[in-house]
């Protein structure tokens, strides 16, 4: 599959073209960190996806920690014990 990676700076636009979708997140990611603007990854397909978004294709969704109990309630608790 055929990916590139969009990003502006000032009024240059650049364009790289990746076979992996590992090569065309690092690109991505590189290119933010280097302070461009707009940064885009466009697969074979034409969907349009920011970086954290095909991050998140590539690896799924990052979990979410939810705590069962507020951490003032244990401290609470274990004090009056």
């Amino acid at each position: 599959m055929s990916f590139t990676v969009r990003a502006r700076v000032s009024a240059r636009q650049f364009s790289f073209q990746h076979l992996s979708m590992l090569g065309a997140l690092d690109q991505s990611l590189t290119l933010l960190s280097a302070g461009m603007s707009d940064v885009r990854i466009v697969d074979a397909n034409g969907r349009i996806f920011s970086p954290t978004s095909f991050h998140q294709v590539l690896f799924g969704a990052a979990p979410v920690a939810t705590p069962t109990v507020n951490a003032a309630a244990q401290i609470s608790a274990k004090l009056a014990a």
